[in-house]
């Protein structure tokens, strides 16, 4: 069975950091593409950064600069490190792996909340 989650999220002020985490398990870990998404209340899910095997793929505009992906194979585990938080940041963030011939999984997701 494969499991995705999420932990990190929280209530932060603006310019702050958080750093949110993804253990996967029942999965080659090492092998999928991972991602994190968020959707904000009332928006689309949209894709945050996606990192492959051995290098990142993608970052959304709005967090380049801001936000870093990362991934430790040897404990199954995704990061995201998020520095310079503002309120857009607010979201229900998500994790996501795509293996290959094995499918797409999504965690059940981590609140990120932006407030003075």
């Amino acid at each position: 069975q494969v499991q995705l989650v999420e932990s990190g999220g929280g209530l932060v002020q603006p310019g702050g950091s958080l750093r949110l985490s993804c253990e996967g398990s029942g999965i080659i870990f090492r092998f999928a593409t991972m991602g994190w998404y968020r959707q904000a209340p009332g928006k689309q899910r949209e894709l945050v950064a996606r990192i492959g095997r051995s290098s990142i793929l993608d970052y959304a505009d709005s967090v380049k600069g801001r936000f870093t992906i990362s991934r430790d194979n040897a404990k199954n585990t995704l990061y995201l490190q998020m520095n310079s938080l503002n309120a857009e940041d607010t979201a229900v963030y998500y994790c996501n792996s795509v293996v290959p011939y094995g499918g797409e999984y999504w965690g059940q997701g981590t609140q990120v909340t932006v407030s003075s």
